[in-house]
């Protein structure tokens, strides 16, 4: 191999090999990990080659949604939803493989997984992610990770002419997920989808927002919205109804995330929690204790 015999050679020999007066390190680096044989970094992942039409298994389970989607560049082909409660662990598998079956995909077909990262239910998320790597790890596909509050803003922003609101040019979206009492998970975007504030745990009162509604049209969306309303009244305070987080919301963004290659390490990876897991005990089951 000429890798080899250029590294075993003496400084003055390296100088008259022939072909070669200047080796450049990557090409050695790929000679070595990937032989020399013609297309061969192809063959090894077939995913990452250019395409234009990007077959991608989107994955959401942040929230009490089970959610499902195959798209193609971008567009939905085939989904399956629920959106009864926390069921993610019985359906999530049957959701994925109903999907290939409908659309006659094979796994070999998929180019990439992308999954809801958070942030979101501890559990939902662990099972979402565990499910994703074990479909890549399978696959030897790679895994792109999406914020579950990004994708929700992604299609009401790409959506708001259905809602008939009146156009105006300050703009803000603050998808909302529920995370108990009145703490939501949020962030806010603006009308091109770019995040403007961090994302935070937010307990909200009446004094909420003021400085974005002071001086922006806000449209808070999302399971932790509803509960929001009697404390968010400003007249610039917008609420949509109907908005949850779904695996069809993400498909713009994954296509988009596959053709920049932001891809995150399946070995590595680990779900956006935001706040810690505590573990509690329902009330009816302290009850029952204290009974024994």
């Amino acid at each position: 191999m000429y890798f080899k015999k250029y590294n075993m050679a003496s400084p003055q020999q390296r100088k008259v090999l022939p072909h070669q007066s200047h080796i450049d390190l990557n090409v050695f680096i790929v000679l070595f990990c990937f032989g020399t044989k013609k297309n061969n970094f192809s063959e090894k992942f077939p995913s990452l080659q250019k395409k234009l039409m990007a077959l991608l298994l989107n994955i959401e389970t942040s929230t009490e949604v089970c959610s499902v989607a195959l798209a193609r560049d971008g567009i939905v082909v085939c989904s399956r939803e629920n959106l009864t409660g926390q069921h993610h662990a019985e359906l999530l598998t049957v959701y994925i493989n109903e999907v290939l079956n409908e659309c006659r995909i094979v796994k070999g077909q998929i180019d990439a997984v992308a999954v809801s990262g958070g942030p979101g239910s501890y559990t939902g998320l662990r099972i979402g992610v565990s499910a994703a790597k074990g479909f890549c790890y399978a696959s030897g596909l790679p895994l792109i990770a999406l914020s579950s509050l990004e994708a929700m803003a992604s299609f009401v922003i790409r959506n708001l002419s259905d809602y008939q609101y009146p156009e105006k040019e300050n703009l803000l979206f603050c998808p909302m997920i529920d995370a108990r009492r009145m703490e939501v998970y949020t962030a806010f975007y603006d009308r091109r989808g770019s995040q403007v504030r961090e994302i935070k745990a937010d307990i909200i009162d009446h004094q909420s927002y003021l400085s974005y509604l002071e001086q922006n049209t806000v449209f808070f969306f999302g399971n932790g919205a509803f509960k929001c309303r009697d404390s968010i009244s400003h007249p610039n305070a917008l609420f949509i109804d109907g908005i949850s987080t779904s695996a069809k919301s993400m498909a713009t963004l994954s296509e988009r995330a596959f053709q920049l290659r932001k891809f995150v390490d399946v070995a590595y990876y680990e779900p956006f929690y935001l706040k810690d897991f505590v573990a509690t005990i329902p009330v009816k089951n302290i009850f029952k204790g204290g009974n024994q």
